[in-house]
């Protein structure tokens, strides 16, 4: 018999469309669509349709960088060693050097544009030339050595540095987002041996760059998964198996201001087997919704995809969503309500909790 976080929720589906690569929702009624090292950004409603048109932008960037798509049609792109900005026509508007970063010569996040499209928020590495002063020497790369990491606020406009503030990373991987009012950046950095990291910054206002971030708060073993109503930031933790009482999988819910936990989930209440099952993702659905993907192990089969839907004030399991078709693990959510699956024979799915109709696009 089901438990209350397993009861059946029925799903609405509006619509199939050939997939063409992994898609990302954004802001504006558009979508990103990644193809190899090909990004194109295309209206919603007419690539959901499957319409013929053309991306309204596109941009090539090769394997080693990340990069964001901006309102205007231009792009943000984080390389080995530096951070670009990339107009509607495709020429670099400035361009910001660094130094490599440490461990495999690639970016380690997408940069991130504020919602007043004033500031970029990004990781870079930093170097330290005395390997008794370094938390992090390369014995196999003489004179490459570090010490924390630092975030940066950039001038969207020009690239200059206006804020620096360390962190205590030294990532090799992270995940940057503004909160949707501007008012804070969430940074959270995966370092190996450390879990994830995760703070909150604000920009103050100052003109002097090492004054103008301040570190509000933070977390540990909990990265970014999204933003909720207010100043709530959902965050995840993952059974990373790298101390022996690490092994747990959790939501919870942060408040930006204050930088107190406000609700927490172990993910083991929905799982079939605690030990084996796994939650990778988490996805803000809506104001009210959170949408988490899973793979379970069932006693003597294959191993099942299953999505639940869990109240995102409260994190308390409402249920299982049922579906009509295939889905996996990897879900997009598009920001106004509706969220699309990949059925794995090449074609992506839109579905919604009640029936509505799309809006229009344009």
């Amino acid at each position: 018999m089901d438990t209350a976080g397993n009861e059946p929720i029925d799903v609405v589906p509006l619509g199939t469309v050939r997939a063409r690569g992994t898609v990302e929702g954004l802001a504006g009624g558009r979508l990103l669509v990644r193809a190899g090292g090909l990004l194109e950004v295309h209206d919603r409603e007419e690539f959901l349709a499957g319409a013929a048109a053309g991306p309204v932008a596109s941009l090539r960037v090769e394997e080693q960088e990340r990069a964001a798509a901006t309102p205007d049609g231009g792009f943000l792109v984080a390389g080995a060693a530096s951070v670009r900005a990339v107009g509607p026509d495709g020429g670099t508007r400035w361009e910001l050097a660094h130094d490599p970063w440490h461990g495999t010569p690639r970016a380690r996040s997408a940069p991130a544009l504020s919602p007043d499209g004033r500031l970029v928020g990004v990781v870079v590495p930093t170097p330290e030339p005395d390997p008794a002063q370094a938390a992090l020497v390369y014995d196999a790369e003489p004179g490459r050595n570090y010490v924390w990491d630092r975030l940066l606020f950039l001038d969207a406009a020009t690239g200059g540095v206006v804020g620096r503030q360390q962190l205590r990373s030294l990532a090799s991987g992270a995940v940057l987002g503004w909160r949707p009012d501007g008012g804070a950046l969430a940074v959270s950095c995966w370092t190996a041996w450390h879990s994830w990291s995760t703070w909150w910054a604000e920009p103050t206002g100052s003109a002097d760059a090492d004054d103008a971030i301040r570190i509000v708060g933070g977390t540990w073993m909990h990265a970014l998964a999204g933003f909720l109503p207010g100043s709530r930031t959902l965050t995840q933790r993952y059974a990373e198996h790298v101390w022996p009482d690490d092994d747990r999988d959790e939501l919870a819910v942060y408040d930006t201001g204050s930088a107190g936990q406000v609700a927490l989930l172990d993910l083991a209440e929905l799982a079939l087997d605690p030990e084996e099952d796994e939650f990778r993702s988490a996805e803000v659905l809506d104001g009210r919704h959170v949408l988490v993907p899973g793979r379970v192990f069932q006693a003597g089969g294959p191993p099942q995809t299953r999505h639940w839907l869990v109240d995102a004030a409260t994190l308390r399991p409402l249920g299982r969503l049922v579906y009509p078709a295939a889905v996996g693990r990897d879900v997009t959510v598009l920001g106004d309500g509706t969220w699309l699956t990949e059925d794995g024979d090449g074609h992506l799915h839109r579905w919604a909790l009640e029936r509505t109709e799309p809006p229009a696009s344009g």
